[in-house]
């Protein structure tokens, strides 16, 4: 496995990025943000609603229209992205911090932007609603249509809460979206970072982890030395910015290791994590396997510690450059498990060749 090398920051600098430097996260001047709204948590829960969002007619009909508008790769107006956000914070702040997961489902890694290669993903592994889904974060960043892919992925969620679950990633973040090019492109495409900051906000109410049938927990990084068992999961506050530490940080940044025990993580954030440590959790919460994503793995898959830990990535050809396949893991009612592998989809009216992507992304 290959570490997606994210790196923590204190704050998001104004200046671009200079390959160069050090970034590790305990030795980075702050420096000033690129731009202030948001960035001291969100405000959205002036906006919380008392009870979920009732669909009917009228907004079906709505979530319907946005779905196909979007799935052509085309934007929404932001007033309509205004609306779908107020829509899914009315979802997701209803769902926990484990948010449980009925079997079968299929569970899905990183996708990065790569939204031709998320449509390729939901012809792979069928239809939702039709097909049940668990995406375990990283919709955005790096790739080109990271608003698109976003924006499809939670008018999926608000059209089907029950058929498709949305973890939070370390890339669903106001600072590490600032450089890594979602911050941009909202600019880019809307002439203002008031899209940006809509999402961003709405980031605070993801769920940070998932049980799927008790048996299988997924979340996008890994352990934390703070946490022991599901239950402490539960009692996070995670209706904020991901914070520079602490557990809910571990649960978005760690990544295992063929070392055993605790590790400082090079990424700067969370830990690295031992197989004693994930048979030990596993066994204290009667669990089966932790399913994550994270990091690039060359066949989509991998697994490590035993097979009591597996890591999926869902974004083939991850930055149109890296040459690898992505997978995802379908898991059915019998507790079964099957990758399914598959390569980018053509991405029409791009070339072939892509363009250069600083080695310092990867």
């Amino acid at each position: 496995m290959e570490i997606d090398n994210d790196v923590a920051m204190q704050d998001a600098t104004e200046e671009p990025l200079d390959p160069t430097l050090d970034e590790d996260a305990s030795t980075r001047d702050g420096g000033g943000s690129r731009n202030e709204v948001g960035l001291e948590g969100s405000n959205t829960a002036d906006h919380r609603s008392s009870k979920p969002l009732q669909l009917d007619s009228g907004n079906i009909g709505q979530l319907d229209k946005w779905i196909e508008h979007l799935s052509s790769c085309q934007v929404l107006s932001e007033e309509d992205v205004g609306r779908l956000c107020k829509m899914a914070v009315d979802v997701l702040q209803f769902e926990e911090n484990v948010q449980p997961v009925n079997v079968p489902v299929t569970i899905c890694g990183d996708v990065h932007g790569q939204f031709h290669d998320l449509m390729e993903l939901f012809k792979i592994g069928g239809p939702c609603p039709d097909t049940n889904y668990l995406f375990m974060g990283d919709y955005v960043d790096r790739g080109y249509y990271s608003v698109e892919t976003v924006s499809y992925l939670v008018a999926m969620k608000v059209r089907y809460p029950k058929r498709i679950t949305i973890l939070r990633g370390n890339h669903e973040s106001r600072q590490i979206t600032q450089v890594y090019g979602f911050y941009d492109e909202c600019l880019r495409k809307y002439g203002s970072a008031s899209v940006w900051k809509m999402f961003t906000d709405l980031f605070d109410y993801f769920p940070i982890t998932a049980l799927v049938d008790n048996k299988v927990f997924c979340l996008h990084g890994g352990l934390s030395p703070m946490i022991e068992t599901v239950d402490q999961v539960r009692e996070l506050n995670r209706i904020q910015e991901v914070p520079h530490e602490g557990p809910m940080c571990d649960l978005l940044w760690s990544d295992p290791d063929d070392r055993g025990g605790w590790g400082i993580s090079p990424r700067g954030a969370g830990f690295t994590f031992g197989q004693d440590i994930s048979e030990q959790f596993n066994h204290t919460n009667d669990l089966s396997l932790i399913a994550r994503a994270h990091q690039l793995v060359m066949e989509g898959y991998a697994w490590s510690h035993q097979q009591s830990v597996v890591t999926i990535f869902s974004a083939p050809n991850y930055c149109y450059r890296c040459g690898n396949q992505a997978a995802i893991m379908e898991f059915d009612e019998n507790h079964n498990r099957q990758f399914l592998q598959y390569d980018p989809s053509m991405r029409p009216g791009e070339p072939t060749v892509s363009r250069k992507t600083p080695d310092y992304f990867l």
